[in-house]
């Protein structure tokens, strides 16, 4: 890995949103017929609708802050509708520095509906996320390492040039991005950066457009990170495949963001060096304490309550001092 001297913290690169999230208290599949989908006309009568603060950058800034305050360094493009987002985060102790408003835009929107199957339908307004690509890292920028999660297209393809040439290693997290590129695009991705984090289909769109398997991943980055959901995640490295069981649940709330507090305990466990199979348990946790409250961004913890999870769900203590901090 390309270690920097300096810390810097962490830069965490992508979208900030607004969630519009509903709950339909049935299923999906209940409601729409396979033999009709060419004329799809279906509307779902939900139990609530709650605005949210969300976004990748969001919510990784976020959980990663509850582990490791003041680390978190996002990088984003947010609109005039922001102020209120932006006090929360100052007010969290997260640096908005390199977070820049475009005042005509809107902030990103998502607005996302989950079934008891916990399936989910989003709409999404891009706003000022669009415009990702005007901003830039100053020179000089330094970082231990950095995220490249969901954003505008030409963003992420600007932030993986920036990052590389700064010498600061980062993971490439496509997500909902994923189909805004094709094979060439794919490939360049995998040449700047040192990892890559996907969930089960977006690994397998990945290798349908990239037209490459997992042993010619591994040949470009150093580790492969992909969830299941609730069936765990797989870290494939080139010596060795970890499987890491899922944390259990004491409730499902809400899947919404899960998969980037899993990211924040994944990029935490990075930083402070451990072994993949402890980064991934860190991650795994992280996301079921997500799982079990609503929203993205509501979860909180201390590390005694994170210490005995731990120990609950994979027998063995954590890799951080007993008691904690809390």
């Amino acid at each position: 890995m390309k270690r920097q001297e300096t810390d810097g913290g962490l830069l965490i690169c992508g979208s900030f949103a607004y969630d519009h999230i509903m709950v339909f208290r049935d299923r999906f599949t209940s409601h729409i017929l396979p033999e009709q989908l060419r004329i799809l006309n279906v509307s779902f009568q939900v139990s609530g609708l709650r605005r949210e603060f969300g976004g990748c950058a969001g919510n990784i800034a976020y959980s990663l802050n509850l582990l490791r305050p003041g680390s978190a360094r996002p990088v984003g493009a947010v609109g005039g509708d922001f102020s209120d987002y932006a006090a929360r985060l100052r007010t969290a102790g997260i640096d908005t520095r390199l977070v820049r408003e475009f005042p005509k835009e809107l902030t990103s929107q998502a607005f996302i509906i989950t079934d008891l199957d916990d399936n989910q339908i989003t709409a999404f307004h891009a706003g000022a996320m669009n415009r990702s690509h005007e901003l830039s890292l100053a020179p000089g920028t330094k970082a231990r390492l950095a995220i490249l999660s969901p954003d505008g297209r030409d963003g992420m393809l600007r932030r993986a040039v920036e990052l590389s040439q700064a010498g600061i290693p980062f993971l490439f997290d496509p997500g909902q991005g994923l189909p805004l590129f094709d094979g060439p695009q794919l490939h360049h991705f995998l040449e700047e950066a040192d990892w890559m984090a996907c969930n089960d289909y977006e690994w397998r769109l990945f290798q349908k457009r990239s037209k490459l398997n997992l042993p010619k991943v591994l040949e470009r980055i150093q580790a492969l990170i992909v969830t299941h959901g609730a069936r765990g995640s797989v870290i494939y490295t080139r010596e060795k495949e970890y499987r890491i069981p899922p944390a259990p649940a004491s409730r499902v709330e809400d899947p919404t963001g899960c998969g980037d507090a899993y990211r924040a305990g994944l990029l935490y466990g990075m930083l402070e060096d451990w072994d993949w199979e402890q980064c991934g348990r860190l991650a795994a946790l992280l996301g079921t304490l997500k799982v079990e409250h609503p929203g993205t961004q509501n979860h909180r913890f201390d590390w005694r309550e994170l210490g005995r999870r731990y120990q609950a769900a994979y027998g063995e203590a954590p890799p951080w001092p007993s008691p904690g901090t809390d």
